[in-house]
């Protein structure tokens, strides 16, 4: 008697090398756009399924959950899994995994990238060459900021936070992270690390490396941008909930930071209109991790975690929480 192969629901196209080897020991049911699928079609196609590889953006919510009769393990293509009901999943006994450390050397590369591109104004001035709008070399024509002798502070001291600090040093600059609320202060690491407050009122560059969580939510408000400095430019490349946009549109309105570099947005792929038409903001889609050599093995991965779950296996990279 053949054995019947666990199907899968597979939310995005992926590399076809992937998904060979997820049909290699499952049914594959593809999602081939590159759209979103509906919430309600998630659920629908979930039923009967043992296994799901989705994305950062797919809501995995009770419901969805719930629909999912036979799911056995849940793979998200991310490192963040704010989008996945990982309680509900627990209850059901169905394991959650994600795809840590694949994407951390990418992400903190955009980082420099969007620093770059604040403090040294690269997009108005590629902006201002293609309009015409340059003329000629003159002693004050974009006049941006040096790193060399500035403060960055890191919010959040994961890997990526922590491999965007390790760059600091080839640009002259200083690295302070802040101490997690109501965290002991480690005395014996070599490490600056200071209150949120401090690290506002003190760093030239502010980056954010942080997970959406209840409290990380809008972490950047009206009140910490006020803490800043006016030279001071905000970067986020984490989760776009963490600030919030409003409060960063009048900030910048008021000139009370010097400009910010965004990869991610509260209501994607809405950005707030206050920011569009900034000159002082650097504004990517989401591309943290858009490398062709890191989307790939993160979709390795994730599937690899699938094919050991429904294998029997433990799975390579569960989520603990």
């Amino acid at each position: 008697m053949t054995e019947t192969k666990p199907a899968v629901l597979v939310t995005r196209r992926m590399p076809s090398a992937v998904l060979d080897q997820l049909a290699a020991s499952c049914l594959v049911d593809l999602h081939p756009g590159t759209d979103d699928l509906a919430h309600e079609e998630v659920c629908a196609r979930l039923r009967g399924k043992q296994g799901l590889v989705c994305m950062f953006n797919d809501r995995i919510d009770a419901a969805a959950i719930a629909a999912g009769d036979s799911l056995r393990v849940i793979a998200t293509v991310a490192v963040g899994f704010d989008n996945i009901d990982v309680g509900a999943a627990a209850a059901r006994g169905i394991v959650v995994t994600n795809t840590p450390d694949i994407l951390t050397g990418a992400t903190a590369e955009l980082t420099w990238a969007l620093i770059l591109s604040v403090t040294r104004r690269i997009g108005e001035a590629d902006r201002a060459v293609r309009r015409g709008g340059w003329t000629g070399w003159t002693f004050d024509f974009m006049l941006g900021s040096e790193l060399q002798g500035k403060q960055l502070g890191i919010v959040g001291a994961g890997r990526i936070g922590r491999a965007v600090a390790a760059v600091a040093p080839a640009f002259g600059m200083q690295v302070v992270f802040a101490a997690k609320p109501g965290a002991d202060r480690d005395s014996a690491s070599d490490e600056t690390v200071v209150s949120l407050d401090e690290l506002l009122l003190t760093s030239d560059v502010v980056s954010l490396h942080l997970p959406l969580t209840e409290t990380t939510r809008h972490v950047i408000n009206r009140r910490t941008l006020a803490r800043m400095k006016r030279s001071a430019c905000l970067i986020n490349t984490s989760r776009g909930p963490v600030v919030d946009e409003a409060a960063l549109s009048w900030a910048l309105e008021e000139r009370l930071i010097a400009g910010a570099g965004l990869d991610v947005f509260e209501e994607e792929p809405r950005v707030h209109p206050g920011l569009l038409q900034r000159e002082n903001v650097c504004l990517t889609p989401h591309i943290g991790s858009a490398t062709r050599e890191t989307r790939a093995a993160m979709a390795a991965l994730a599937v690899r975690n699938v094919v050991e779950v429904l294998g029997g296996r433990p799975a390579v990279t569960p989520v603990h929480r």
